[in-house]
This record gives structure tokens, sequence and C-alpha cells, in this order.
């Protein structure tokens, strides 16, 4: 019994933690949750696609700019992975990075740097309705569910979260 409520938790864990960053961060389009390489895949769209040039200098960007983060707060284990894939006029950015060096204020310069990089190509699905208050909510919850993920052993489930029509989804995979 006490296994079931741990694998519950578990679960809940990391379904609180998709809903949290998807809700928080309206410009993540899909977040995947993958327990065999214990990472997360951020995927941002843009509108428009991105000369090779210009991807591989956000992708130099980010990872420096991740790498450097990381190596202040004391951290040097990193896995991180940048690709683009495209359909039709959208391009997909995705970020792959191991949840136990990931970080909320990581999460945020990511955002903050492809805000800056792509503007208003940048896809968010914004929700005027969301205060102040609950998005710092948001973020305490998603430090709270990272570290309880970094905790946990690797029996997770493969977790995918979207985002449709201004309402999040997650789903077991």
């Amino acid at each position: 019994m006490a296994e079931l409520c741990q694998a519950d938790r578990q679960v809940s864990d990391g379904v609180n933690l998709l809903i949290s960053m998807l809700v928080r961060y309206p410009e993540i389009g899909t977040i995947n949750f993958d327990p065999e390489a214990n990472s997360l895949k951020l995927t941002f769209m843009i509108s428009g696609i991105p000369t090779t040039k210009d991807f591989e200098a956000t992708k130099r960007l980010i990872i420096n700019s991740i790498t450097a983060y990381n190596l202040l707060e004391g951290v040097t284990d990193m896995i991180i992975d940048v690709e683009l894939s495209s359909y039709e006029k959208v391009a997909m950015l995705t970020i792959m990075r191991d949840v136990h060096t990931l970080s909320r204020g990581e999460i945020g310069l990511t955002i903050k740097l492809l805000r800056e990089r792509f503007a208003d190509r940048l896809v968010a699905d914004h929700n005027d309705a969301i205060l102040e208050e609950d998005l710092l909510l948001q973020e305490e919850v998603i430090e709270d569910m990272l570290e309880n993920m970094r905790k946990q052993e690797n029996d997770h489930h493969s977790l995918i979260g979207i985002r449709e029509d201004g309402r999040v989804f997650v789903f077991n995979k």
C-alpha cells in the first residue's frame, strides 16, 4: 500500500510540475517528461522558420547562457540539448534538460532569452485573468515539484503537458 501511495505522489508531483510550468510560462507549448532520462523537453513555437545561421546562433546563446547560469549556481554536471524542427510556417524549438539540475531561475532565464530573441514571433497563450499572486504561487510550486522530483527514484511515469485554447492538459504517455 505504501508503494502505491508513493507512486501516486510521484505522478502527482510530475503532473503538478507540468501544469505549473505551462500556467506560469505561456510561451511553453508542450512539456514532455521522460523518466528514463529523468529529463524535461520544453517545446516553444516560433512563427516563421529561422535560418540555419539564426538557429545556430540562438542554440549557442541558450546553451552558453544556461551553462553560465548553472556555473554561477555551482552546477557543473548538467545535461542540455537544443533542437529545431519545423512544420509548414512554424518552427518548434525544443530544449531538453535533466531534472536534477534544472531550476526555476534557469527556466525564467530561458524564457527571457527567447522573448528577446524572437519578440512577437514567439507564440504565447497569454491569459490575462491570471493575477500576479497566482504567478508567484506557480513559481513556488515549480520549485517545490522540481525538488521533489530530484529526491525521488526513477520510477516516474512518462508525462506530456500541452496547451490548447487557453487550457492546460497533462497525460500519461
